[in-house]
């Protein structure tokens, strides 16, 4: 009985899993905890021992534009590193860090393109952000550095080429100490122009 009960959990948080990552894909919406939640009222689920960890969420997700409409994401999510390329490259100075979605390749059409820069004071990324003409918003975001440390750093959300470029700036020595991941609770990968670069390939 035990046996059944277990496997109609793990069936249950599999169709949460993809109920999850389908919203995120359709609906652009990039928060995991806001995609489980939509799923879960979708599905009539009250059970939070059943909901997805972000980690399974992801893995649907990969299944999902593994299978469905896979030309037309690989098509955007090349333009979304190439654009990430662009303004690593116009940020250069910052030491720019692509990290996220694009990144990792899950990104859907709706997607942030999410940068870490690394500079003394913020303003100094606004100051060329306006050198260059490009407005720009400034807000907080809160980073999870370890288990038990989360702090504000400053971040600006600008457009590039009709998609939204999303900057946290963390102190010059930032660059040593990865974020937390909020998928896998694990330091973030980083990558700088080069490998960007190679991840986009030849033309």
């Amino acid at each position: 009985m035990a046996k059944k009960h277990s496997q109609r959990a793990e069936d249950l948080r599999r169709a949460l899993a993809l109920e999850a990552a389908r919203i995120m894909a359709e609906h652009g919406i990039e928060d995991f905890l806001q995609a489980k939640r939509k799923a879960a009222d979708r599905l009539g689920v009250n059970d939070v021992a059943v909901l997805p960890k972000n980690i399974e969420i992801e893995a649907a997700l990969r299944e999902r534009q593994r299978l469905f409409g896979r030309d037309s994401h690989d098509h955007s999510l090349k333009e979304q590193r190439r654009i990430a390329l662009d303004t690593m490259l116009l940020l250069g100075e910052f030491q720019p860090r692509l990290v996220g979605s694009v990144l990792k390749g899950t990104a859907t059409n709706y997607s942030d393109i999410n940068l870490h820069l690394f500079a003394d004071r913020s303003e100094s990324v606004a100051l060329r952000l306006m050198e260059i003409g490009v407005p720009h918003e400034f807000y907080e975001r809160r980073v999870k550095m370890d288990a038990e440390r989360s702090v504000n750093y400053p971040a600006l959300r600008f457009e590039a080429n009709g998609r939204t470029v999303d900057a946290t700036v963390f102190p010059i020595d930032g660059i040593r100490q990865s974020p937390y991941s909020p998928v896998d609770g694990r330091p973030m990968k980083r990558a700088d122009s080069r490998e960007v670069s190679e991840l986009i390939g030849p033309n």
